[in-house]
C-alpha cells in the first residue's frame, strides 16, 4: 500500500492546564506528543491510510513517550531513530483567549536536529504517496541535508512533494534566516500549503490572490491556502475553489493546520491523485477536498492537544450524522 512519508520533527507540547495566561503565568502542563510531521501522518493514519515518520528522538522518557504515542496510532516507527547526541525536542505552549498559542522550544539542538542525510535509505521511498515536510527543521543543522535527500529520493519514486512553512520566528536566529529557508525549499514541492498568517511575510502581500503568482515558483503546481475560521482555498494555475468552515468554539488550535494539511493529502490520496495529476485538479475537486477538511480541522480545535485531538474516520463520520 502506498504511504504518506513525513519527515522533521517529533517532541513534546506541553499544552497548559489554564487558558488565557501567557507561559510565565501558568502553573502546570501536560506533556502532549506532537511536532507537525508527525501531527501531519496522524492525521492521515487516523483517516484510514498509511504512514512513516523519519526522525531522530533522544535515548530519554520522552523519546519513549513519543514512539509509544506514534505506534498506537499506527504511524510505521521503523523510520524513526534514536541518539545519545542529545535530547528529545520539547515545546512548551501557552493558548490565549482565541485558542491561539505562544511558544517557548527546549531545542538547542534537539535530537531531531542532528539526523544526518547519510542515514535515510532508499527503501523507505519505493512506496510512497507523497513526502510532506514543515520548516522547522531546515535550519543550519544536519537535518538540512536530510531533507534535500529525502526529497530527492520521494521525486525519484514519483512522490507528490509536499510543503507546510509553518512559521516558528522563535527557533530562527533572525526573520530572513528563516525567510531564506522557506525560499530555498518552497520551488521544491508540488503542494504548498500556506496560511493567512504567512502570506504577507513571504510574499509582501495581504491577498492571496495578490500573493499567488509569487507562490507558483518551481514545482508548485497547487497552493492551499488556510484562513482559520475564514475557510481555505485552493489554487491551481487553471482553477480555484473556496470553501467555508463550520462555525466552531474553538479550544486549543494546537496541529489545527496539521490536521488540515494532513486531510487534505488523505482526499489527494482518495481521489487517486498523483503529482502527474495536481496541475488539473478542477473546481469541483478542489472544492470537496477543501470542504472536507474544514470539516475534519473543526473537530480537532475542540480538544487540546494535536494527535489526541484528531478523530478516526469512524468518528469523524459518526459525528457528521
Amino acid at each position: 500500500m502506498e504511504r504518506l512519508i513525513a519527515i522533521g520533527e517529533a517532541l513534546i507540547d506541553f499544552i497548559p492546564s489554564e487558558s488565557g495566561l501567557g507561559i510565565e503565568k501558568v502553573k502546570s502542563f501536560e506533556p502532549k506528543v506532537g511536532g507537525a510531521p508527525a501531527n501531519v501522518c496522524a492525521a492521515f493514519t487516523k483517516l484510514g491510510g498509511s504512514s512513516a515518520l523519519i526522525t531522530q528522538l533522544g535515548e530519554d522518557p520522552f523519546g519513549d513517550k513519543i514512539l509509544h504515542a506514534l505506534s498506537s496510532v499506527g504511524i510505521d516507527c521503523a523510520t524513526v531513530l534514536r541518539t545519545k547526541k542529545a535530547n528529545t525536542s520539547l515545546a512548551f505552549v501557552a493558548l490565549k483567549n482565541d485558542g491561539n498559542r505562544e511558544f517557548a522550544f527546549y531545542r538547542n539542538p534537539g535530537a531531531d536536529m542532528l539526523l544526518e542525510k547519510d542515514q535515510l535509505k532508499d527503501e523507505w521511498f519505493s512506496d510512497s504517496f507523497a513526502l510532506h515536510f514543515c520548516s522547522v527543521s531546515l535550519g543550519d543543522f544536519p537535518m538540512k541535508d536530510a531533507h534535500k535527500k529525502a526529497i530527492e529520493l520521494a521525486r525519484k519514486n514519483g512522490a507528490i512533494v509536499s510543503f507546510d512553512p509553518n512559521l516558528r520566528p522563535n527557533l530562527w536566529n533572525s526573520a530572513d534566516e528563516m525567510k531564506n529557508a522557506v525560499e530555498e525549499f518552497l520551488p521544491l514541492a508540488d503542494v504548498l500549503k500556506i496560511s493567512d498568517e504567512e502570506i504577507e511575510f513571504l510574499t509582501g502581500k495581504t491577498k492571496i490572490q495578490d500573493a499567488i503568482p509569487q507562490l507558483f515558483r518551481g514545482n508548485v503546481k497547487l497552493v492551499v491556502y488556510t484562513e482559520g475560521s475564514a475557510g481555505s482555498s485552493a489554487f491551481t494555475k487553471k482553477a480555484q475553489a473556496h470553501a467555508k468552515s463550520p462555525i466552531v468554539h474553538a479550544i486549543d488550535t494546537t496541529g489545527a493546520g496539521d490536521a488540515f494539511i494532513g486531510s487534505f493529502l488523505h482526499s489527494l490520496f482518495s481521489f487517486g491523485k498523483t503529482s502527474k495529476d495536481l496541475e488539473n485538479l478542477n473546481k469541483n475537486e478542489l472544492f470537496e477536498m477543501l470542504d472536507f477538511s474544514n470539516r475534519y480541522c473543526a473537530k480537532s480545535v475542540q480538544k487540546k492537544g494535536a494527535i489526541e485531538s484528531y478523530p478516526t474516520k469512524e468518528e469523524f463520520e459518526a459525528n457528521e450524522k
